[in-house]
């Protein structure tokens, strides 16, 4: 199994990624060989992963999820918007009707 997950940071930035092991991912956030990114905002909590079959899928939804912004981020994180099984990025991703959802809150 595969996994993108975000990660709040100590500094309550938010983190994207992807890994084969997401126990093993966490851990190494918080013990600084993560990435770079939250070596310096650590500790990192867990806030959402989505599971997929293949590294392509979780690294092409780690991407579509690099390019929301932090307000769409918080709702997918929240599960408001049901943003889980979109693929596509920023007013595209959404399906039908959810997009006008987002807009109203950003």
């Amino acid at each position: 199994m595969n996994y993108t997950y975000i990660v709040k940071c100590a500094d309550s930035t938010l983190y994207t990624g992807w890994t084969n092991d997401l126990d093993k991912r966490i851990k190494a956030h918080n013990s600084g060989k993560g990435a770079k990114y939250t070596k310096t905002r650590r500790p990192v909590k867990l806030v959402y992963y989505e599971e997929h079959e293949t590294k392509n899928e979780a690294m092409s939804r780690e991407y579509a999820i690099k390019h929301l912004t932090r307000k769409e981020k918080e709702i997918l994180i929240k599960g408001n918007g049901n943003l889980c099984g979109s693929w596509m990025v920023k007013g595209d991703m959404i399906k039908a009707g959810e997009f006008e959802k987002i807009k109203k809150l950003t």
